[in-house]
């Protein structure tokens, strides 16, 4: 059994309002440092003006203007050791991804509860 809860530095990315502030809201309430931004473009300036350390990136793949996996190879470029958790409403998201991203990165599908998110995160941060 391991412990879900952690003080790490997500980047939560989502174009839908509701479904951001939710994962955001769970993850502060499981300790960790979360960054927000309703798409790629927003995400990419958030990284930028955060000095320290992105542990974890979440995003859904299917966003307007960037789609998530393009999100996570820009932000990768800068910030290799950042890990990812894909998060979509679709299952052929996940099949969709290329090989070398699926490995790279855990998805999750949507919906899920807010403990199975946490519990994805921390695997993901722990690279498990």
């Amino acid at each position: 059994m391991f412990s879900s809860r952690g003080s790490e530095t997500v980047l939560v990315v989502d174009d839908q309002e509701f479904v951001r502030s939710v994962m955001a809201r769970s993850l502060r309430l499981g300790g960790y440092r979360v960054l927000e931004a309703a798409g790629g473009e927003k995400a990419l300036a958030a990284s930028g003006a955060h000095a320290g350390p992105i542990h974890l990136l979440v995003t859904d793949l299917a966003m307007p203007g960037m789609r998530g996996e393009a999100l996570a190879q820009r932000l990768k470029a800068d910030r290799p050791e950042l890990r990812v958790l894909y998060v979509s409403g679709t299952p052929e998201d996940m099949l969709r991804l290329p090989d070398e991203l699926r490995r790279q990165g855990a998805f999750l599908q949507k919906p899920f509860l807010p403990t199975v998110l946490l519990e994805k995160v921390r695997e993901a941060i722990e690279g498990r």
